[in-house]
């Protein structure tokens, strides 16, 4: 795909004259999945670029979304990038301060919100929003809403207005995209803040094209039109909205989800070949599936055992670049047929490739996926490389690195191993904030990813951990925890694990829980199902089994790695609390919020 500049829009037009009949953006509606084609998909962003022409929305004009992942969402991204403005996506998450200061911040002059419930985070603090002038609903406002001197459309009469545009300049957005130079900023990506004060890091349009370019070149025509992609991380996030923008390279089709809540069942009925995806969706699957075959009979149980110990003895052969014999061969079929094709369908039986990115996933549950016949390329980025910027190689992946660097992706070393990164596909600055972006991108252009790393012999990166979490004792051991953390987020019944220990005696640990993964113990312990979470974390039961399986742990660790004690959190973690909406752990605030807990496991 040869660009005479590198811009969003030119990305799209070329797309659609190559594809404007295929399936283009999907989406479930009374379980039917419907599409429109590459044209019609084209005729909607068009419509929406106009529309938001003609209410003074002009090139290098914020404007910032607000809402869950959705196909509007997306066309409205799509025609703010196309007109040359700059979109500031904001977590749906966020409270109202934390989205107030995005918008004063960005001087976002327009926003367009999901629902009357987002909107009604804004209402108390309305009058501290010095540069929000127009609000446009995706779903239609509440009569009881009043909001004043501000100015409000509708999605749909946007689209109204926008056929009329159309009809009077047909030759406008072509022009419009061909009047944006590469160099304009595309967009405001707002860290999601787990360390302190979000940052904006500035995207420009040549940057976030080199970024899916990166990638196009990198895949060597492992992708067709014919695939089909499930969607549904925040588009906010920046995994997220590459997901969304991935088309334009592929020209695939895009479904997207009903919800995370729903995604399992929309699994099933959209039956992707692609899914980008975040670890712990991943984790929740495998503490399941293990789950289930715990409390299933002795046979299932020795036959589950034994189709894990037959794939792994071919796998093992595989990887060692042999040719397995043919008693392994058959031993590992009959295992796939017996209990892995089971796992497979459990994804819609046609799942070529999981893209899992965000966070680590532990080798672990790659390697038991890949027994099910379900290829995870784990990859790295950062909201600054704007996502992907090293990939596992779709021929062959190395479990535990993440991959090999994509595209014009340079990698460097500082000399304490930090990870250093120069590519075209890069953020430009944080946004108002040159000290902070002088800190991070050095004179010879260099982006520090505050990341620890090397590279295996075979050019694979590995990330040991991030360069502010190494944890340092009192005894002067380095210990670096996403290991440990991984390990003990393999176990059953243990949802988070966060690793205390840094200028310490020893290490402790905050774990987590989830209710649900322990509904059948509790009814076991004639226990009442019904307890919330801080009375089942006060049951001895509980501790011994949390306490049984750290253990386990322990015992794969060295004794300076060791976790000596822990304290079960009280509350579930989640986005409404300790979770970042890519459902990373916001560490610094848990670690502060639980200081005297964990003052009192360093108690002699």
């Amino acid at each position: 795909m040869k660009l005479k500049k590198r811009s969003i829009g030119d990305l799209f037009l070329k797309r659609v004259q190559l594809s404007s009949e295929d399936n283009s953006v999907g989406w479930i509606e009374d379980d039917i999945i419907k599409f429109i084609d590459y044209q019609q998909y084209k005729n909607t962003v068009e419509t929406l670029a106009l529309a938001l022409k003609k209410h003074g929305i002009k090139r290098q004009d914020k404007v910032a979304i607000l809402g869950n992942t959705t196909k509007e969402w997306h066309f409205c991204d799509l025609a703010l990038l196309c007109s040359g403005s700059v979109v500031v996506p904001i977590y749906h998450t966020y409270t109202g301060e934390e989205i107030a200061y995005i918008l004063n911040h960005s001087e976002a002059k327009m926003l367009i919100v999901e629902d009357e419930k987002q909107l009604k985070k804004l209402v108390p603090i309305m009058g501290e929003l010095k540069y929000l002038k127009q609000i446009v609903m995706l779903n239609k406002l509440g009569a009881n809403t009043q909001i004043e001197n501000r100015t409000f459309y509708d999605y749909e009469d946007l689209l109204i207005e926008g056929r009329d545009e159309v009809q009077s300049h047909p030759d406008m957005f072509e022009r419009i995209i061909e009047e944006t130079p590469e160099s304009d900023i595309a967009s405001i990506i707002y860290t999601s803040g787990t360390t302190g004060e979000p940052k904006g890091a500035v995207i420009k349009q040549s940057a976030l094209t080199q970024m899916l370019l990166n990638v196009k070149k990198f895949s060597h025509h492992a992708f067709a039109t014919k695939d089909r992609a499930l969607t549904f991380l925040p588009l906010s996030h920046v995994f997220g909205r590459t997901d969304s923008l991935l088309p334009l390279i592929f020209g695939w089709e895009c479904v997207y989800a009903r919800s995370i809540q729903t995604i399992i069942d929309d699994i099933a009925l959209v039956k992707p070949t692609i899914m980008l995806s975040v670890p712990r969706i991943f984790e929740k699957i495998y503490a399941k599936i293990f789950a289930s075959v715990e409390k299933s009979n002795l046979v299932k149980q020795h036959l589950f055992d034994w189709a894990i110990d037959k794939a792994k003895a071919y796998f093992n052969e595989i990887d060692r670049d042999k040719t397995p014999s043919t008693k392994t061969i058959l031993q590992y079929q009959l295992a796939y047929q017996l209990v892995f094709s089971k796992i497979y369908n459990m994804f819609g039986g046609r799942i070529r490739y999981f893209i899992s990115g965000g966070a680590p996933l532990s080798v672990e549950i790659i390697q038991f996926l890949r027994y099910s016949g379900l290829t995870i390329l784990e990859g790295y980025g950062l909201t600054e490389t704007i996502a992907p910027c090293v990939l596992n190689p779709f021929s062959k992946q190395l479990p535990g690195s993440v991959g090999q660097p994509l595209g014009d992706v340079q990698i460097s070393f500082a000399p304490d191993k930090e990870i250093l990164i120069k590519s075209d596909a890069l953020f430009s600055e944080y946004y108002k904030n040159e000290e902070k972006t002088k800190e991070v991108i050095d004179s010879d252009g260099w982006f520090h990813t505050g990341d620890i790393g090397e590279f295996t012999n075979d050019g694979y990166l590995m990330i040991t951990d991030r360069k502010k979490d190494i944890i340092i004792t009192s005894g002067g051991k380095n210990i670096a925890p996403q290991k440990i953390e991984n390990l003990a987020k393999l176990q059953p019944h243990i949802a988070q694990c966060i690793l205390i220990g840094d200028k310490r005696k020893y290490l402790t640990a905050l774990i987590a829980i989830e209710k649900e993964d322990f509904q059948a113990e509790l009814a076991q312990l004639g226990i009442s199902t019904d307890l919330d979470l801080a009375e089942i974390v006060a049951r001895p039961e509980i501790h011994e089994i949390v306490s049984s399986e750290l253990e386990a742990v322990n015992g794969q660790l060295a004794r300076f790695e060791t976790i000596k004690e822990y304290y079960l959190l009280p509350t579930e973690l989640t986005t409404d609390n300790y979770l970042t909406p890519s459902l990373k752990v916001k560490k610094k605030k848990l670690i502060s919020d639980y200081e005297s807990e964990i003052d009192a496991m360093y108690q002699d």
